[in-house]
């Protein structure tokens, strides 16, 4: 089930939408300063890569507190709102509510991605 799910992800824009986060996270690495954001794109690719089936681990020190409450001021808010919306447009058809719950667990990551592991 799971196989099917993820292949029917990526036909319906998952493939397109990691592909995004790679190259995001390709030129966030561009600068030293990007590196650590352009980890963070690299783990939403990955999880928008196969999504059902994976989990994602949270942990991490002060160190990723502090960032991740800085990258939820600057970027995670949106980003998780976006997850959000599309959550609940994937839950409005019964088919659509496995797709609803991922983006859901995709909205949690990218709201709070530092100390974080997609396994």
């Amino acid at each position: 089930m799971r196989l099917l799910g993820n292949i029917l992800w990526l036909i319906l824009g998952g493939f397109v939408l990691a592909l995004a986060w790679a190259i995001i996270g390709l030129a966030l690495c561009i600068t030293i300063i990007g590196i650590p954001l352009g980890i963070q794109a690299f783990k939403m690719a990955s999880l928008t890569l196969t999504p059902f089936g994976s989990t994602v681990i949270y942990g991490g020190g002060a160190a990723s507190t502090i960032a991740n409450i800085i990258w939820v001021v600057f970027l995670g808010i949106w980003l998780a709102f976006g997850y959000i919306a599309a959550g609940f447009l994937n839950c409005i058809t019964i088919i659509g509510i496995p797709f609803g719950i991922q983006s859901f667990k995709m909205a949690k990551l990218a709201l709070w991605p530092f100390g974080a592991q997609v396994l």
